[in-house]
């Protein structure tokens, strides 16, 4: 539903010639709807001008194409639209090519300036292509090269400086893009269009590149550093841990592969996570830390009790942790803390579940997000854990995907999660009783591998909706979708 105001709004840009002349007799307060509507509707011009003559010192995303009052659409949701980002840009750069000394004079401007235009929090999905809109890769690529046009271009003139923008995007690099964004970075510096790094986001980049990387990045901005494919091992990381430990500020680490190389004397793997550790005392910030696929057998302890402040989500998917290691979490500070946490990959059905159970009653107070895929529980482990399960009272999500439950389990994980009123989501596994001929106990391999009897899964699916519906919880989502992008990310929580 739409609101009168975005209605009238909508109708003033019909005409975008018109609404350009009538910019400077609106009152500024219905800039930043105009924004919103010009750029659903694909307003281009008059979402040039906007940008081009706006008003106020910040220009955010996230504050203006999110759902508001007038509009429930929240279109940082979405992919955007090329065409209106483009038009963004454009107005930007006509932006810049206004002298500092011509600012004061433009009736909208009289006061403020802009100063800063946020293009974070775009979605990426990584998945299929469209010409018609922009993944955070495409926007970072079309800032990128405004940077570096405006340098080149401030080569060539020697008139009044421009008005400064600080642009902050969220940047995701690779091999292929590497030299064309640590152009952009270093055209930034000192230029009145500064880029600035909110989340970094580097796969498959070898170590000196990311080294190169890091050094040009803003301390004061960067919140998120995202190192991925890397396959850095200790010694990689070693190097590069010091450069990312500068970020004072930094909340989120995801490292990825941590581990001892096997070709290396086991001296020099032992100086280099000790080396590692020192660097992880030095954040003061951190909050979130990942570490999936990293061997932390029996050092979780060493790991986490050199971090200065209590985590707030820890990802420790695949990291083949022991008893002692859940032992050491539930008992440390860190777990009264817990809004996230992924154990998945994990063997949680011996020896390791009852330290486990021990995690969850520390974390039961915070715990939002809760993240076991693929942790060989069957009914008999599940059913032992609910009691402490559902004491989880503020929890929102529960993934158990690959984990061998019965139609018999489900259901009573369904009717005991009853009593947790925020649960939203959870995505189960296809029941054991929905295969034929698994060995036992099986394998996660099998279970996301063999086929699956469609007709006796579609009958659960009732059973299971049928259920919801009884017990008052039809808006509780149960899903088999590991795809669906309904994993929460830390600073969404």
């Amino acid at each position: 539903m739409h609101t009168l105001v975005f209605l009238s709004m909508r109708q003033v840009l019909q005409c975008q010639s018109a609404a350009c002349q009538a910019l400077p007799l609106l009152p500024r307060e219905l800039f930043p709807l105009l924004f919103k509507v010009a750029f659903m509707d694909k307003k281009t011009v008059v979402l040039r001008e906007l940008v081009h003559t706006w008003p106020f010192p910040l220009l955010s995303f996230q504050q203006l194409l999110q759902e508001c009052a007038h509009c429930s659409r929240a279109l940082l949701q979405e992919r955007l639209s090329t065409e209106s980002m483009q038009a963004v840009i454009l107005g930007l750069t006509a932006r810049l090519h206004t002298p500092e000394s011509e600012a004061g004079t433009q009736p909208l401007c009289r006061k403020h300036a802009l100063r800063v235009l946020d293009m974070t929090g775009l979605l990426d999905d990584g998945v299929e292509q469209d010409p018609g809109t922009m993944s955070m890769w495409d926007c970072t690529a079309a800032v990128a090269r405004t940077c570096i046009a405006q340098q080149q271009g401030r080569n060539l003139e020697h008139g009044p400086a421009p008005v400064p923008v600080e642009v902050r995007v969220d940047l995701r690099v690779n091999r292929a893009s590497y030299a064309f964004l640590r152009e952009a970075l270093q055209s930034s510096l000192g230029s009145p269009l500064r880029l600035c790094c909110r989340d970094l986001r580097a796969e498959d980049l070898p170590m000196r590149n990311t080294v190169a990387l890091l050094q040009l990045l803003d301390a004061g901005c960067l919140r998120r550093v995202d190192l991925r494919f890397n396959n850095l091992g200790l010694r990689g990381l070693s190097v590069i841990i010091p450069h990312v430990a500068r970020f004072q500020h930094l909340a989120s680490l995801r490292l990825h592969y941590v581990h001892g190389d096997s070709r290396q004397p086991s001296v020099d793997g032992e100086d280099n996570f000790r080396y590692f550790l020192a660097q992880m005392g030095r954040f003061t910030c951190l909050r979130e830390l990942s570490m999936g696929s990293s061997l932390l057998s029996g050092r979780l302890d060493q790991l986490l009790s050199t971090l200065q402040s209590p985590l707030e989500s820890l990802e420790l998917a695949f990291c083949a942790l022991m008893p002692e290691d859940l032992r050491f979490l539930a008992r440390s500070s860190h777990a009264a803390h817990l809004k996230k946490l992924d154990l998945s990959g994990n063997d949680l059905s011996g020896s390791q579940l009852m330290p486990f159970q021990g995690l969850l009653q520390a974390a039961r107070a915070t715990l939002l997000h809760l993240e076991l895929t693929e942790c060989q529980l069957a009914d008999a482990q599940l059913l032992a854990t609910l009691p402490t399960l559902t004491q989880c009272a503020s929890l929102r999500y529960l993934g158990l995907y690959g984990n061998p439950l019965s139609i018999a389990g489900l259901k009573e994980l369904l009717r005991d999660s009853v009593v947790q009123a925020e649960l939203r989501t959870v995505v189960h596994p296809f029941p054991v009783d929905c295969y034929e001929g698994l060995p036992w106990p099986p394998p996660a391999s099998v279970l996301l591998e063999a086929s699956i009897n469609e007709e006796k899964f579609a009958r659960v699916e009732a059973e299971l909706h049928q259920l919801l519906l009884a017990s008052g919880r039809a808006h509780v989502l149960w899903t088999t979708d590991i795809y669906g992008r309904l994993a929460a990310d830390y600073f969404s929580l």
